[in-house]
């Protein structure tokens, strides 16, 4: 049983062009060193000047040719069901982020991993918040690039129960390597049920849940490491050297400070940090979210 409905017709095309390329590898270098020896100054001193070979000529042309067409065909009759979801497909929105992916069900229900049901067909409609990913399901044998703006989406039908991984297949920054998850695949009934349960989130600081939703532990650490952006860890109060307009000034980082840099990311930049990696959360993050992010900054010392 293969683990999606893409798997097989992939395979086949990948297979076809492998013997292929392997024949003519093969035939290739046995001519090779056929005519190393055919035609070297011991059994050839004296050189021939052949001009033409119509038959040879016309050979290597056609022959070439229908196997190059012959590819594309098997290539195009795998790759053009992919560009069309069915109808009845369910609905979930991939987001990619520097350097986390998420998911969003129709009920509104957003998870770090993607959990979906059997022999069912599921379109993911495909999201960047910053830079351009790609969405790549190595079993399912599907990757589409996740741009910003621009529509993208993929779908397929989970055919065997398992878990598979997720990985991202656009190097987009410092730790493109770790933007990985997975994909679980289990039956309806058990799929339904999953859809019910929440996490138990009672003894987590509310504005620790903000920060992992948005991913903002993949840019900024807790324990003073140097990631993209600056470490949480005992920023309350200190004092900065912030860049603003292209000038340095000294600041405190206060909670207005913080609150600010969450709306308008890029009005002060940090000195030593890139500028325009981090998006606005204006319409993110709501004010009391903000408020409960930096309440949990001022617990780190």
């Amino acid at each position: 049983m293969n683990a999606s409905n893409f798997v097989e017709g992939v395979d086949f095309s990948l297979y076809m062009i492998m013997g292929i390329s392997l024949v003519f590898l093969i035939g290739i270098t046995v001519v090779m060193v056929y005519f190393l020896f055919r035609y070297s100054k011991k059994n050839n001193p004296v050189a021939t000047n052949i001009s033409h070979n119509n038959t040879l000529e016309v050979v290597w042309t056609v022959i070439p040719t229908l196997l190059v067409i012959m590819m594309f065909w098997y290539g195009w009759t795998g790759y053009k069901p992919m560009l069309t979801a069915p109808e009845d497909a369910i609905e979930i929105n991939a987001i990619g982020q520097m350097w986390k992916w998420s998911f969003e069900y129709p009920d509104g229900k957003i998870t770090d991993s993607l959990v979906v049901p059997i022999d069912e067909p599921v379109k993911l409609n495909l999201i960047s918040k910053d830079v351009n990913h790609s969405l790549y399901i190595p079993a399912f044998r599907i990757k589409q690039d996740v741009v910003r703006d621009a529509g993208n989406m993929m779908w397929f039908t989970a055919q065997k129960k398992g878990t598979y991984d997720i990985l991202c297949a656009e190097y987009c920054g410092q730790l493109h390597a770790y933007m990985l998850t997975t994909i679980t695949v289990m039956d309806r009934s058990d799929f339904d049920k999953w859809l019910l349960t929440e996490p138990d989130l009672s003894n987590q600081h509310p504005g620790l849940t903000i920060l992992q939703r948005n991913a903002c532990l993949s840019c900024h650490t807790r324990d003073g490491s140097r990631l993209v952006g600056p470490s949480f860890k005992g920023v309350m109060g200190t004092s900065e050297t912030v860049v603003i307009n292209g000038e340095e000034t000294e600041i405190t980082v206060d909670r207005a400070y913080i609150i600010e840099s969450m709306k308008n990311p890029n009005a002060a930049i940090v000195k030593g940090y890139q500028q325009g990696l981090m998006i606005s959360y204006e319409q993110i993050i709501s004010a009391e979210g903000m408020n409960q992010v930096v309440d949990y900054l001022e617990t780190i010392k």
